[in-house]
């Protein structure tokens, strides 16, 4: 079964090009569940060959990503807070729990969605709660094209290199079963996570100190008011 829809992948690469590797990162940008690292590795690989531009490919595999971003952004506004409010119980949820959630997100939207784009299963529904939360549209998509743009360069450049450091040429269903590419994906996370920590650690620090800068100012304004 996967080896027929990695072949599927394979032809629509081939036969759509670019506009193929958009259509099939916003399905995994979207609620579908594909992996990214059947769609850009290849598209690397073919770049290394000369047959693909890695610039072009890095760029549709973003725009992929912001328009199945987007498509959930627009159905958690349209539908998912209706919808879970409704059933929150058969979900496990609790109302409250909800409330909080999407209170969080107001707050700490623009890292929330830069943060969940790194991180696998995440990227593909982080897109719902900013949705729900009403995230300003812009700040979206910005957070949003950058935590893509990480990924892409990273898949993009673990295809480029296989094919760079390949004797031989093969076929891209035998490059998805080349143990060094799923070796390489699977290193590019784990060094990811560390950084996605520290990034979140750098921005807690952040807005505590922020809170405490603005502290003294309140209560001396109080003061001089009294």
């Amino acid at each position: 079964m996967f080896e027929a829809v990695v072949g599927w992948i394979t032809e629509t690469i081939f036969r759509l090009g670019y506009p193929g590797i958009t259509l099939l990162m916003a399905l995994e940008s979207s609620f579908f569940p594909f992996p990214s690292e059947v769609v850009l590795p290849p598209a690397g690989y073919l770049a290394a060959q000369g047959r693909m531009s890695a610039p072009l490919a890095l760029g549709a595999g973003v725009l992929g990503s912001l328009l199945g971003a987007v498509f959930n952004y627009f159905l958690a506004v349209r539908l998912g807070r209706p919808l879970l409010h409704r059933y929150h119980r058969y979900l496990l949820m609790r109302e409250a729990s909800l409330d909080r959630a999407e209170a969080f997100f107001r707050n700490h939207g623009e890292i929330s969605t830069f943060v969940g784009r790194l991180i696998p299963v995440i990227r593909q529904l982080i897109s719902l709660p900013a949705g729900l939360a009403r995230m300003r549209l812009d700040r979206f998509v910005l957070y949003t094209a950058l935590g893509a743009g990480i990924w892409c360069t990273i898949l993009t450049y673990i295809g480029w290199y296989v094919g760079r450091h390949s004797e031989v040429v093969v076929t891209l269903d035998e490059l998805m079963r080349d143990p060094d590419v799923a070796r390489y994906s699977t290193q590019a996370i784990l060094v990811l996570i560390p950084l996605v920590g520290l990034v979140v650690g750098v921005y807690i620090w952040r807005r505590r100190r922020r809170g405490r800068g603005e502290a003294p100012e309140t209560n001396s304004g109080q003061g001089r008011a009294g």
